[in-house]
């Protein structure tokens, strides 16, 4: 994988915005491969397709980009709050691309975050644009990557270095596993990993997991029965092959 991006495409356009689109897609078009299927490559579609960048020619797998000179891990500015909600409840979110480039136009970074893992705890909404912007009272979101789990966060390129295909190919396998659970219930089931891999324990046991309590309260506040759902979860984890039972009260997390 050639990592360089085109720098002379960056002559054609003024606005840094645009420029960016124009490199970043290219380069995606040009080196990226499809990490639900064996394709080599993605096909662009164009600007006719709002919120989709890419498809696989192969599988159609779909995948958006969203490209950046710097790297914040904690979250990335995304397009209307409604729209982003109403996709994660019909499950019509596609696959996200979270690149950083370098000032001459080097992919330092590449980020994966397949689609089964977006939940509605992780889209925060922006104020709404003022009455006398030309699109007053438009509602933006931001995707707050620090509430996806490290396991919807798949590594392609790390500091200038591209993963082998393969492995990426392996963790999205796994990751789509989600996507087994229904919507309706799988923003619980992500939280409640992404609250255990904070504990930064291969092992850990329930009384822990009831610990996180007050955070997932947080997230549902019109849930009244919050240990129940943590049980809940951990068992839909389990039979994901997220977590594993070791005894009663004991559990393991899948590294």
């Amino acid at each position: 994988m050639n990592l360089q991006g085109r720098a002379d495409l960056a002559l054609f356009y003024k606005a840094g915005p645009q420029i960016a689109r124009v490199v970043s897609e290219d380069w995606c078009g040009r080196e990226l491969y499809c990490a639900a299927c064996s394709s080599d490559h993605l096909t662009a579609l164009g600007r006719n397709f709002p919120g989709l960048d890419f498809v696989c020619p192969q599988c159609h797998e779909p995948f958006q980009l969203k490209s950046s000179r710097t790297w914040n891990q904690r979250k990335i500015v995304d397009a209307a709050y409604d729209a982003m909600v109403r996709a994660i409840r019909s499950e019509r979110v596609p696959n996200l691309l979270v690149m950083q480039y370098s000032a001459d136009w080097f992919v330092k970074n590449l980020l994966l975050v397949p689609s089964s893992f977006f939940a509605e705890t992780a889209i925060e909404k922006r104020p709404p644009l003022s009455p006398s912007a030309r699109r007053a009272g438009w509602t933006g979101c931001n995707i707050l990557l620090e509430r996806i789990p490290r396991d919807g966060k798949i590594p392609v390129v790390s500091d200038g270095h591209a993963h082998p295909a393969h492995q990426v190919r392996l963790e999205f396998s796994r990751a789509r596993k989600l996507a087994l659970v229904p919507p309706r219930v799988r923003g619980w089931t992500l939280d409640v990993l992404n609250a255990i891999r904070h504990l930064e324990k291969t092992n850990f046991t329930l009384t822990e997991a009831y610990q996180l309590q007050d955070y997932l309260q947080s997230l549902h506040p019109n849930n009244r029965n919050v240990k129940a759902k943590i049980r809940q979860q951990l068992q839909i984890l389990r039979d994901l092959g997220m977590l594993r039972f070791v005894s009663p009260g004991n559990y393991s997390v899948r590294r």
